[in-house]
């Protein structure tokens, strides 16, 4: 298989396992990853954890077998890569991506389509489409432009330069890096602690931030959005076991139910 997942403790652990090709993306891994989440949305995980095997974390789209004059570009990405990246980026859970080695073009977005992405120190982070004499794509104008601003955007597009893992972390593209050795273990101890949390809450949290980007919301508009956000999490078993565990001065038990 391409795509392997793992259920355990309401996390589905997402691994990309074709490290012969560096976890390249062709159509049926696409699938794959689209129907892993499919089954980790069913199972009602409140968490999803995505890496890879082998050498890196993806080195992008599979281009080994096209012909330049026969494909149809602009069909491939709206078929399979785009929904692809929406899939990861409104996944109704907390989601995490563990970056190690290249981590390039559709690679990149789909790492940066996750909640929190945590990287190894020497990874390489990317969309080096100026070689390709092609537009770096799978979100990356988002989600950089988002991240570090048009200026840092527009001038690694032009250079096709690299990033380190370091580099990306401290310019603010990736939430944090760390050695290889801890990567995968402290993403998955983070995964965890937060799929063992008020989840429900959360997914409020995250369409809000959603909203912010996407419609640029003033002030009036983010209180609003909070306020029904916080209407709807007040509804919830979760909301009722966080107050109840506050007034009696112990460690709140989440069930990540909506029922209250």
């Amino acid at each position: 298989m391409s795509v392997d997942i793992e259920l355990r403790d309401d996390l589905a652990e997402v691994v990309l396992n074709r490290p012969e090709k560096i976890n390249a993306l062709d159509e049926p891994m696409v699938t794959a990853l689209l129907g892993a989440l499919d089954e980790a949305e069913v199972q009602r995980c409140r968490g999803v954890l995505i890496r890879g095997e082998g050498r890196g974390f993806c080195s992008g789209r599979d281009l080994g077998g096209v012909d330049p004059l026969a494909e149809d570009a602009e069909a491939i990405l709206r078929q399979q890569f785009n929904p692809l990246v929406q899939r990861v980026a409104g996944f109704p859970a907390p989601t995490f991506a563990a970056v190690h080695g290249a981590c390039l073009g559709a690679g990149l977005g789909l790492a940066l389509a996750c909640d929190v992405v945590y990287v190894a120190d020497d990874a390489r982070l990317g969309s080096p489409f100026a070689k390709l004499g092609a537009v770096p794509d799978s979100g990356a104008h988002y989600f950089m432009a988002g991240r570090i601003g048009v200026h840092r955007t527009l001038e690694l597009i032009y250079s096709g330069r690299l990033l380190s893992g370091r580099e990306a972390a401290a310019i603010g593209l990736v939430n944090k890096s760390m050695g290889r050795a801890v990567l995968v273990e402290r993403t998955r101890h983070l995964a965890r602690q937060v799929a063992g949390g008020p989840t429900l809450a959360f997914h409020e949290s995250k369409r809000i931030v959603s909203r912010v980007a996407d419609e640029h919301l003033d002030l009036r508009g983010v209180l609003a959005a909070e306020a029904a956000g916080q209407g709807t999490a007040s509804r919830t078993a979760d909301y009722v076991e966080g107050i109840r565990a506050f007034q009696q001065k112990r460690s709140p038990r989440f069930s990540g139910r909506a029922e209250a």
